[in-house]
């Protein structure tokens, strides 16, 4: 299951504050700009902006989000996020292993 981390979601109190630090520390704008989710584009990584988020939270993306799911509580993480549906086929979930939070996405097909 050897993946790259294309995304890394990080949690924010001040979303204005945050998107001038990243628009500055990227040297870009976002492409997605919302209320519950700012991303920024960076070659073929992303960076999110989560007010509602409460840790750092990496993406790997998968072909099969129950299958890698699977794979990774047998290794011994615990599904904390099932998957779900946010918006357009994009699942999401979340796994946490000795006290940190891992995610995996599984684009629209």
């Amino acid at each position: 299951m050897a993946n790259n981390i294309p995304l890394i979601v990080y949690p924010t109190k001040d979303l204005e504050k945050s998107k001038k630090f990243f628009n500055t520390y990227l040297g870009t704008e976002p492409y997605i700009d919302g209320e519950y989710y700012v991303g920024y584009k960076v070659e073929e990584r992303e960076v999110g902006l989560d007010p509602n988020g409460t840790e750092i939270i990496s993406y790997i993306d998968v072909d099969d989000i129950e299958a890698g799911l699977k794979t990774l509580q047998e290794a011994g993480a615990e599904v904390t996020v099932a998957s779900k549906d946010v918006g357009g086929g994009l699942l999401i979930a979340q796994v946490t292993v000795d006290g940190n939070v891992l995610g995996l996405r599984q684009r629209a097909k």
